[in-house]
């Protein structure tokens, strides 16, 4: 089991490429994390939703995602409350103080899941979550240390040197576990080093000394890792590619499946510009895209008291396009409604943008489904997977719909004057040739990118890279014990 010092220190992607590596030596390997927290989440073979890095995992370990690779997942819906997902399915949703009284029947979810796929794999890495040093959160644990001790897992204790001060955060987690939680800590593994590894030598002495945990390795910085598909919003602000061609996305606060945006982000003649609350529209944008999210209604609330929906009509005016991917499809119609409170207050109604002829009613039941067709405008294919609740329709979704699917119903709306497009396919840029045809009604040059290929490219040199700085062997001789 990979725990780290704190949230964001490389846990996810490192457990990613230890999968590639074991999966390349031969072994059957599965990721598993007992607990996410996550608004960008994938769909599974088996039909439900799991965290978007351990879908990663799952790629680099060669399997299909399951649900059991990720059975807890917390999909934020406020500062304090999360819709909660076991087993790939909603059961509901819970405030942050009610949760802890979930955690005991939940522990039995969680152990049921990482038994099914020790049943069927020669390895399991498993991932924790956040910091293992939060003895605040222990009674109940089902992330951290609670899990391990359940399982019976050894674990290796991950800390960034990128953020500073990883010999205090290090030491200092030896020093707040109790016994028995610190012994399960097998050895240790310092992330992103940037420079000259000679010059940190004594620091990893100085930790094995003060912990008794034995140096697993000293991981340099790979900058190619912030690449690879993100499961937070960190990932969201890596800076991307300039470009030619300006694709702007607001960012809201409750922002989903961002990774959407990932292989835009890669095409030589495109930039895609993140633009933050407080900050305009840039009037020299092609599109405008309006990505998912996992509280439509606030986050349409939220476009509303930036101004961006004024900013929108003006970039209409200017001849410029608009595409809503899921939740952003909705926010692009001219009317909203939660009768059942899936998003709050039952009853409620909030007007759209107004922007296509359709109105969404939100529903209990959630579509999950990897999905493929083809744009009704020009027959060109695509494929993705659909994540949502709530019905859309409407003249625009009737006589103007955007795609038709495998199984015959169709997708998506389209604005009368063409410029204003909404569906519910996530992953729509994932294939190259719904990105090369939106490229084109952009103004934009096309390129050989493909992007699938580029993502197991980055997953290979990375497992090259931990074996060649992380004891490999040792690592895998531990699981053995």
């Amino acid at each position: 089991m990979v725990q780290g010092t704190g949230s964001n220190v490389g846990k996810s992607l490192l457990v990613a490429g230890l999968c590639r590596v074991f999966a390349r030596r031969g072994l059957t390997v599965r990721p598993f994390k007992p607990q996410n927290m996550s608004n960008n989440a994938a769909v599974t073979a088996d039909g439900g939703e799991i965290g978007r890095a351990q879908a990663l995992q799952a790629r680099a370990a060669g399997v299909a995602p399951s649900v059991h690779m990720n059975p807890v997942l917390l999909k934020p819906q406020s500062e304090t409350g999360s819709q909660v997902v076991v087993q790939g399915r909603v059961v509901g949703t819970a405030r942050a103080r009610e949760y802890q009284s979930w955690k005991p029947r939940l522990m039995e979810a969680v152990l049921d899941s990482f038994g099914r796929l020790s049943g069927e794999a020669d390895l399991v890495l498993v991932e924790g979550a956040g910091s293992a040093s939060e003895v605040n959160l222990r009674a109940g644990d089902i992330a951290n240390m609670g899990f391990a001790r359940a399982a019976g897992v050894p674990v290796v204790l991950v800390g960034d040197i990128d953020r500073g001060g990883v010999i205090a955060s290090l030491v200092g987690t030896k020093a707040v576990l109790d016994e028995a939680d610190a012994a399960m800590i097998r050895g240790f593994v310092v992330n992103r080093f940037r420079g000259d590894p000679a010059l940190f030598e004594s620091g990893m002495r100085f930790v094995a000394e003060r912990t008794a945990w034995p140096a697993l390795g000293l991981v340099p910085h790979f900058p190619d890792a912030a690449r690879l598909p993100a499961e937070d919003g960190l990932g969201l602000r890596r800076e991307g590619r300039k470009g030619a061609v300006v694709i702007a996305v607001p960012v809201t606060p409750w922002i989903s499946n961002f990774d959407d945006l990932d292989p835009l982000r890669e095409e030589p003649g495109v930039e895609v510009v993140l633009v933050e609350p407080g900050r305009p529209l840039p009037a020299e944008a092609a599109l405008v895209l309006l990505p998912g999210s996992k509280t439509t209604i606030d986050d349409l609330l939220f476009i509303r008291a930036q101004g961006w929906d004024i900013d929108l009509k003006a970039h209409l005016r200017r001849g410029g396009r608009v595409l809503g991917l899921c939740g952003g499809y909705q926010m692009l119609g001219r009317r909203i409604e939660d009768p059942f409170g899936i998003e709050g207050e039952a009853g409620r109604a909030v007007e759209g943008l107004g922007l296509l002829d359709v109105a969404t009613t939100l529903t209990a039941t959630k579509r999950l489904e990897e999905v493929a067709g083809t744009t009704l405008a020009d027959d060109t294919p695509l494929s993705g997977y659909e994540m949502h609740i709530g019905e859309t329709s409407g003249p625009d979704a009737e006589s103007r719909a955007f795609a038709r699917l495998a199984d015959g119903q169709t997708d998506g709306a389209v604005s009368a004057d063409g410029r204003v497009t909404g569906t519910y396919v996530h992953g729509l840029f994932a294939d190259g040739r719904q990105r090369a045809r939106w490229l084109r009604l952009i103004g934009a040059q096309t390129s050989d990118l493909a992007y699938e290929a580029l993502v197991d490219d980055i997953l290979d040199r990375f497992a090259d890279h931990l074996e060649g700085h992380l004891d490999c062997d040792r690592l895998l001789a531990l699981s053995a014990r």
